[in-house]
């Protein structure tokens, strides 16, 4: 149990640190984050009768973050996974920021994604809860809202540090459908895109010791 909630505890603190510092520095100044983001990307994976594909993007922002008291120092990633470091966060990402290797596809994503009415793609946290035994670690219950419609998520979270640095990795299987998208159709229907997609987002934080 003791190993456990290190664990769920781990994942908060990553979580916590991976959404705050993808903010903008319009929305909080590098020189007031008490930890720095060295990378940061969300991916979404999807496959069609012809091909897999993947799109990208590295523009998060935070719109909304609340965390409790947070240290400043060399300690500050041991000393943020105490329990209520994250009270409350909303994020957004610009649907059309997200970009495969194909312009087609591209194109038809976001005509998909219904961009040009709804430019972004948010997430606001409702709370965090531990996987299901015998699975470890943390799962972020929040609303998802894609092309204008809100659906309530689980998305897994997995931490790993290695030495200054925290590595946080977030998985999240969704359709389509769900969202009232239709999967994009290319060369006039042949080509049928499958409405299952994976999302996952990896963040890389350290102390920011300035």
């Amino acid at each position: 149990m003791k190993n456990r909630l290190s664990k769920v505890r781990t994942a908060a603190a990553g979580l916590a640190a991976g959404m705050l510092l993808v903010a903008s520095p319009a929305a909080l100044p590098q020189s007031a984050a008490p930890l720095a983001l060295g990378a940061a990307k969300l991916t979404i994976a999807g496959s069609s009768n012809i091909h897999d594909y993947t799109a990208t993007t590295t523009e998060i922002r935070v719109t909304r973050v609340h965390l409790g008291t947070v240290p400043v120092g060399a300690n500050l990633l041991d000393s943020a996974l105490k329990p209520g470091v994250v009270d409350g966060f909303e994020i957004a990402i610009p649907a059309k920021s997200l970009a495969s290797k194909k312009d087609g596809l591209d194109k038809n994503m976001h005509a998909a994604l219904k961009a040009s009415e709804h430019p972004d793609i948010t997430f606001k946290l409702l709370r965090f809860e531990p996987k299901a035994a015998p699975a470890t670690g943390l799962r972020a219950i929040g609303v998802l809202r894609v092309a204008g419609v809100d659906r309530q998520v689980a998305i897994d979270l997995t931490t790993e540090r290695k030495d200054a640095v925290l590595l946080v990795k977030g998985t999240l299987a969704l359709l389509m459908t769900d969202f009232g998208i239709t999967p994009p159709k290319a060369m006039m229907g042949m080509l049928k895109t499958d409405p299952k997609v994976t999302i996952t987002f990896d963040v890389a934080v350290a102390a920011n010791l300035t």
